[in-house]
């Protein structure tokens, strides 16, 4: 089963069953605390997915807690354990897309999120279940908003840093690829990018375990009779989704040409969300990303710096 396929997060606001119209968003009774969590759930809270980069979080003056950074999720999600852990108020209850479709869950108020150079007041975090999230909670594009994200693969290492809007691009250090993209609700978009010479959009998505494709690229990919794999992709919902998984050869990103890229085929929600579900598009996974020494991608100037292999 391939589970922690990052969530594409649209958030919005749901009246909540039997609360005062007049009371503040998210205001509940004082009996409405959250349970102590449990030796296990506190255990859990230091475990994340194999494989799996994590960037330190403070909650407060709490921490730091193992984050993921997930650049395929709109906003901050946080597990209920630590949630729960740390008597997080409750917030409003939302409506979240997530890879897998559209459902309703609740909130928790953040006071305060500090992770190096990275700091939010007030935030209103989805609160979901840490064994789908894989990691205590995952950093989204709402947090990530004028920064840069490096993910060194050599190193094991993930960071985040703040970057501003350049009038001219650097230029690339031996050995590294600059690419281009646009911006769509937050996201990164790569739209140098093809299949056998038709236009591939590219979402990277480092919350992903794998990279998948959605139907208009599979029939333009599989006109023969490869061999599919069916799978089951759990979502950080919890929810699942079915996907063929297979390997397409001569996709072409910036200069470089992936061959046998792993690909799972499925209509996920992101695609339709980004309005790409009827365009050849694929969400760059880490399975992919993992192919290069080192990604950096730089949102306030719409930036995607990959270094090649030795």
């Amino acid at each position: 089963m391939m589970r922690w396929l990052a969530a594409l997060l649209v958030l919005l606001p749901l009246p909540a069953s039997g609360q005062d119209p007049g009371a503040p968003p998210g205001t509940e009774p004082a009996s409405a605390q959250p349970p102590a969590p449990t030796a296990d759930e506190v255990l859990a809270l230091g475990q994340d997915a194999p494989g799996r980069m994590t960037v330190p979080v403070k909650i407060g003056s709490q921490g730091p807690y193992p984050f993921t950074i997930d650049t395929g999720a709109e906003r901050t999600v946080i597990s209920r354990e630590l949630a729960s852990l740390l008597a997080l108020p409750p917030g409003r209850r939302v409506r979240l897309t997530a890879m897998v479709g559209t459902s309703d869950v609740d909130t928790v108020r953040i006071p305060k999120l500090t992770m190096s150079s990275v700091s939010g007041e007030q935030i209103e975090a989805p609160s979901l279940e840490g064994r789908d999230l894989g990691a205590p909670g995952l950093l989204g594009l709402d947090s990530l908003k004028g920064h840069a994200v490096s993910i060194d693969f050599e190193r094991g290492q993930m960071s985040v840093r703040p970057s501003r809007k350049r009038f001219r691009q650097y230029d690339a250090e031996p050995g590294e690829i600059v690419v281009q993209a646009k911006s769509l609700l937050g996201q990164l978009i790569v739209t140098d990018a093809s299949y056998r010479g038709h236009t591939v959009r590219v979402v990277l998505d480092t919350g992903s375990a794998l990279s998948m494709g959605n139907s208009a690229l599979r029939a333009r990919a599989l006109k023969r009779r490869e061999t599919l794999t069916p799978v089951t992709v759990t979502a950080v919902t919890g929810a699942t989704l079915k996907a063929d998984y297979t390997q397409i050869g001569a996709v072409r990103f910036g200069t470089v040409t992936f061959e046998n890229l792993p690909v799972a085929f499925a209509d996920a929600a992101p695609f339709k969300r980004l309005g790409l579900d009827d365009k050849p598009a694929l969400l760059l996974g880490m399975d992919a990303l993992r192919l290069f020494r080192r990604v950096d991608i730089d949102f306030s100037n719409r930036e995607v710096r990959l270094l090649l292999p030795r």
